[in-house]
């Protein structure tokens, strides 16, 4: 079974750069506080990294 990452969405995409939108959008993050679990590959782990101050990593699985 792969490892899995669980991401929470902890800020707010207003007045932030049209780049870091598109970063939540595509982790699947849209709504204050929501949670997603995702696949642990470099390319998540990366757009993790790039928003450090908009997500946070809850819970790692596997």
């Amino acid at each position: 079974m792969a490892k899995t990452i669980v991401v929470k969405q902890i800020g707010s995409p207003i007045r932030r750069p049209a780049k870091q939108q598109a970063t939540l959008k595509g982790l699947g993050l849209n709504k204050m506080h929501k949670t997603r679990e995702l696949e642990d590959t470099p390319s998540v782990r990366g757009m993790v990294n790039a928003i450090p101050h908009l997500v946070q990593i809850v819970e790692e699985r596997g």
